[in-house]
Order: structure tokens, then C-alpha cells, then sequence
């Protein structure tokens, strides 16, 4: 579930004219509006049924569904009949979004890791700006798929630095605690050098096994919340 944003453009829909709500009826604008047409829904119910099933099946792309659908859209009843059901699923998000604390909190964390990796990802393809030049789909692709794998690299690259320190903390006797871990981001930009020296004499220098253990007891972590940024899994 993405974060919620520009509330106040969002409408709430009634189940039924005549349903009015004690706290939380202002959200759902005047009364007798914006209400779900359950009668068209179940009219159509074994359309969308078969529409649902094709598109997992792989029997038609959802791009070129979109496209029929949208061909003469306000006489198409299955069309009016899956934004029935989409209005009735946003509606009930945006009131779980609302009435749950909790959830609003894995929501932003989960948002902040992404956007997190997006911005890394960004930072790390700075080529032409972060711009792609080339306009072959192929190569764009190719171009987007080798950004992706440098900067899992890099990231794998950090999570190896980091876990490095921790058991040299660990062995000079110093605590540490998986608390302070989950808040560790492994998105770290200060010590690459984007615009340094390139050494390839390396390459053909086979690395040490990689070890992803830690004398670190992780299991605290299990039931709680994700941080908000970093990681809390062992490095």
C-alpha cells in the first residue's frame, strides 16, 4: 500500500444513500453522493470474474484490457463496474490508512526504503545527468538493468563494510545491540568515489568467502516494526 498523499483531492464513497456516519460523515462529502453502485457490481460480477481470470492467466495483458475498457468508456458496463469496485477497495483503504496507527507506520517505512533506493540508485547513475539519451527500448533497458545491478552492488558492497566493523567492535569488547543495526542504512554514499581512480589490476584477485553471520541476536527484532531506514537483517 503506497503512501496517501493530497488528501483532500481523495473522495470517500458511501455503501448507500442513506448511510450516515457519527464521527466521520463530513469525509464522505454531502449526503446522498458519492455512493457505490453495488446493483451494477453484481450485474456484472461474472464479467469481471472472467476479465480477472484472463489477466492472470496471461490470456490478455492488462495494458490492452485498459485499452478496450476505455473504448467508449460510459457505455461500457464492465468498465463503469470495475471503477465501482476500485472506488469500494480505496475507500476502505483510505479509512484503514486512517483508523490504523500501525499501519501507517509500515506504510512510511516502507516508502522511505524505497524511495531511499531510489535516490541511491539516482546518486550512483550519474551519467548524462541521470538522463537516458538513447531512445531504442533495448538499450534503455539495458541502461536501467546495469544501474539496478551497480547499485545492488554497492549496496552489498556497504552491508560487507558494515559487518566488518561490527565484528571489530565486537572483538576490542564493545555491545552491540540489533536495535541500533535496524537503523542502519546500508545507502551510503560518502566513502564511493563516483569520479576516482578505476583499478582493474584487482579483478583477477579471488575474494575472501563471504561470511553473512553475526554474533548479533536479531530475534528481538521479529514482531516489531521495520525501521524506517536501513536494514535489520544481519549484514
Amino acid at each position: 500500500m503506497p503512501r496517501i498523499r493530497n488528501w483532500k483531492d481523495l473522495a470517500f464513497y458511501r455503501p448507500t444513500k442513506r448511510t450516515e456516519y457519527v464521527h466521520i460523515d463530513a469525509l464522505f462529502g454531502e449526503p446522498g453522493r458519492n455512493v457505490i453502485d453495488f446493483d451494477l457490481i453484481e450485474s456484472q460480477f461474472r464479467h469481471l470474474m472472467r476479465v480477472a481470470v484472463s489477466v492472470r492467466e496471461g490470456a490478455i495483458s492488462s495494458t490492452l484490457l485498459l485499452r478496450r475498457l476505455r473504448a467508449g468508456s460510459r457505455k461500457n458496463a464492465t468498465y463503469t463496474a470495475f471503477r465501482e469496485v476500485g472506488r469500494v477497495m480505496r475507500t476502505v483503504q483510505l479509512l484503514r490508512y486512517l483508523s490504523d496507527a500501525p499501519l501507517r507506520r509500515r506504510v512510511t517505512a516502507a516508502t522511505n526504503k524505497v524511495e531511499a533506493f531510489n535516490g541511491f540508485s539516482q546518486w550512483i547513475g550519474f551519467g548524462n545527468g541521470g538522463v537516458i539519451t538513447d531512445n531504442d527500448p533495448v538499450e534503455q533497458e539495458k541502461t536501467a538493468k546495469f544501474n539496478a545491478l551497480l547499485t545492488n552492488a554497492v549496496i552489498f558492497h556497504n552491508a560487507l563494510d558494515i559487518a566488518e566493523i561490527v565484528r571489530q567492535l565486537q572483538e576490542e569488547g564493545h555491545v552491540i545491540d540489533s536495535e541500533d543495526l535496524a537503523h542502519i542504512s546500508p545507502y551510503l554514499t560518502e566513502h564511493i568515489r563516483r569520479f576516482g581512480e578505476y583499478s582493474t589490476h584487482e579483478l583477477g584477485i579471488q575474494p575472501e568467502a563471504y561470511d553473512p553471520k553475526l554474533n548479533v541476536d536479531f530475534t528481538q527484532l521479529r514482531g516489531h516494526e521495520p525501521a524506517a531506514s536501513g536494514f535489520d537483517t544481519a549484514a
